[in-house]
């Protein structure tokens, strides 16, 4: 008989005492643990069976995961247990990256964000993660810990072009440990928006989510350059690429807005499920392109 109120089964907790001896244990015990930050997705998945881990590493009392740096000239570095409350509140992030702000800000309710954190977000690799698409558009990489080339161990970045091989899969490999997200300084007179659709107001997965970054380049024909990344359209977080090209290409106008919404559309593979179908999220996908691009538009100045 179905269980209606499952329980936490049953796991021992590790918490190692440096990122080395973390991530020699994770690659030790390949496939039966997994990395422990703040937990709002794990306890569920644990909960619900789909996750069958032995052992919950606890990596997020580690040095500098708790830590907001930025630097006015390289960009801004969040550690890994930085919860998404933190983020919002950061001066610097908001007035640096209020895109992020703006993502952040549409996760959950105000308790689930005091635990939850972006790098967990992009590192459960869902496709409808909230703050994946803004890291995304924003040019950012991951530092991550673990085995490098040679046999040794040491920190990498992991850009997240390229990250993401399904859902819930990336290309961390085991003993890999996420120990911060790096986001280089947006382009100058850069503009975004971040549009979410739910079933209800607050607290909802994406049906569909749309995060859109507008700047000015001289070199493009229309004069400005549009990073778009879409959630829950795709088994991975979705960049339409022909929808950015034709912002760049062809002179900014409703018209032209309104192509690259329906080239958004066209080149979604979304699901059918409780939440919407397919050809429902495939509408709003244009919708939700027009609607972001064009409040980007406004705000620099179209």
């Amino acid at each position: 008989m179905h269980n209606p109120r499952p329980g936490l089964p049953e796991f021992d907790y590790v918490k190692p005492a440096t990122l080395g001896e973390a991530s020699a244990f994770l690659a030790a015990h390949a496939g039966e643990a997994r990395p422990f930050l703040g937990g709002t997705d794990a306890f569920v998945r644990l909960r619900d069976g789909a996750w069958r881990d032995r052992y919950v590493v606890d990596v997020k009392h580690l040095p500098g995961m708790r830590d907001i740096h930025f630097d006015p000239d390289k960009g801004l570095t969040i550690g890994a247990a930085v919860n998404m409350n933190q983020v919002i509140d950061h001066p610097d992030i908001q007035a640096h990256y209020p895109l992020l702000v703006e993502a952040a800000r549409s996760v959950a309710s105000y308790q689930l964000r005091s635990r939850a954190t972006v790098v967990g977000n992009i590192c459960n690799a869902s496709p409808a993660g909230d703050t994946t698409g803004a890291c995304m558009v924003l040019g950012g990489a991951l530092h991550v810990y673990g085995a490098a080339a040679d046999g040794g161990r040491g920190m990498r970045q992991v850009p997240l072009d390229g990250f993401f091989l399904g859902p819930g899969r990336t290309v961390l490999q085991p003993g890999d440990v996420v120990t911060a997200v790096h986001l280089p300084l947006p382009p100058a007179g850069c503009a975004g928006k971040y549009l979410k659709l739910g079933r209800n107001a607050v607290g909802d997965l994406a049906i569909v989510g749309v995060t859109a970054l507008g700047y000015p380049d001289a070199s493009a024909p229309s004069g400005y350059r549009f990073r778009l990344a879409l959630a829950s359209v795709a088994p991975v977080p979705f960049v339409p690429v022909q929808a950015e090209q034709i912002l760049s290409e062809a002179p900014l106008s409703a018209a032209a807005i309104a192509q690259a919404a329906a080239a958004a559309m066209n080149a979604v593979a979304p699901i059918n499920d409780a939440r919407g179908s397919a050809r429902y999220r495939s509408l709003m996908t244009r919708n939700l392109v027009q609607e972001a691009v064009t409040a980007v538009w406004e705000r620099l100045g179209g």
